[in-house]
């Protein structure tokens, strides 16, 4: 059977002054895997009046799944982009910034500390010696300066980790992804997907792959990894006259600012190990089966990794599963419903979000409004949990 891990069934709320904006669960399953190597984040008060949810699938270890989880929020808060209302910019370049931040001497301290295949011994040694001062301990990060010491040289990881991530700002949603974690929003109990799965046989990572002098054999980048776009996996970005979007493999993610409405229910960001056995339809129409008798939202989360587990560990087993459900609450607005609320320019016809349907995003995914399909799938197909296997 699987494993539970010890992280809280969370049921929280975002609040701005005493509108409830999102109530959350959460929950995590080890399944037949030897050891986790998924990491998450639910921050209901990234700021007053923001919220952030990410999933991150780590492959070769653990070690870049959690450093994601630790900082990448962080890193989203503090760009000036994002002081400046500029959402989309500032996650685009926190993904890029996880890269930058696990070389040299402080990023091989810092994943030493997350690992463990290191000498503690040695790494709290190292830390003593060339540590920077800390934080104020509130969670923010300080600047990362250059630190001298025995691995300043560090390239950074071999492994790395899918990153899917969702910033709900009143009344929209960004979603950022780079792997084949996804996201997925139910409007009125159908599927949109929110993300695309980044993997090496789509025509746009194909074209980039080869321009950079990979190559892809068996749908694996280099004969080796699955996916097309990941955080970490240094080896596969170490071509010096390419910028960090066209390597081999790349942090870049799409970035989909979708406005939300009335008819969204819930959103779900969910590693690749619930997406190989359920479609984005069936996990939808599932979710809404369990809310009729179930209150809980991370009873939901674990009814639904309970539904993905195999039933025996057949072959390599069920992978890792993480899962986070986001419910959606209309704003309350004094004096005025949603409806009243001008949707439009002067001059321009007024109409709601939900007046059109989300439509394809194409193969190319900017930092702007996108509209995307409803789908059962991106690119994984549906199969029944009893065929749920490994996929890293």
């Amino acid at each position: 059977m699987g494993i539970y891990l010890s992280t809280p069934k969370t049921e929280k709320f975002s609040e701005d002054g005493e509108n409830v904006k999102v109530r959350y669960g959460l929950s995590s399953m080890q399944g037949w895997r030897a050891t986790m190597e998924d990491a998450h984040a639910a921050i209901t008060d990234l700021d007053a009046s923001t919220s952030f949810f990410g999933v991150y699938d780590g492959h070769g270890g653990k070690v870049v799944a959690k450093f994601c989880a630790k900082y990448l929020h962080q890193q989203v808060l503090k760009h000036e982009a994002y002081l400046q209302g500029d959402i989309g910019t500032s996650v685009q370049k926190a993904f890029f910034r996880m890269d930058e931040m696990m070389r040299g001497q402080r990023g091989w301290r810092e994943l030493a500390a997350l690992g463990d295949r290191l000498n503690k011994f040695t790494g709290m040694i190292e830390g003593l010696i060339w540590s920077p001062r800390n934080g104020d301990g509130n969670g923010n990060t300080d600047d990362w300066a250059f630190e001298e010491g025995p691995h300043s040289d560090f390239p950074g990881p071999t492994s790395g980790s899918t990153a899917c991530v969702a910033i709900i700002r009143e009344n929209q949603v960004t979603v950022a992804n780079a792997g084949d974690s996804r996201c997925v929003i139910s409007r009125k109990g159908q599927a949109y997907n929110l993300s695309r799965d980044h993997k090496p046989d789509l025509e746009i990572e194909r074209e980039r792959i080869l321009k950079a002098g990979g190559f892809i054999h068996a749908g694996r980048v280099n004969g080796s990894l699955n996916l097309a776009r990941a955080i970490g996996d240094m080896e596969f970005k170490q071509n010096k006259f390419l910028p960090a979007e066209k390597q081999v493999v790349t942090a870049d993610p799409d970035i989909n600012i979708v406005e939300l409405c009335d008819d969204d229910d819930f959103i779900v960001l969910a590693c690749d190990g619930v997406w190989d056995c359920m479609s984005s339809q069936q996990l939808v129409d599932f979710i809404h089966e369990q809310l009729n008798s179930e209150s809980k939202l991370s009873v939901v989360c674990e009814r639904v990794l309970d539904r993905c587990l195999a039933p025996t560990a057949g072959g390599e087993g069920c992978d890792n599963m993480t899962m986070i459900l986001v419910q959606l609450k209309k704003p309350i607005l004094s004096g005025a419903s949603p409806r009243d609320e001008p949707s439009a320019s002067p001059g321009e016809p007024s109409a709601s979000p939900c007046d059109e349907p989300l439509a394809s995003p194409g193969d190319e995914l900017s930092a702007s409004s996108e509209k995307l399909p409803a789908s059962d799938d991106v690119s994984a197909e549906s199969k029944p949990a009893a065929e749920c296997g490994s996929s890293s």
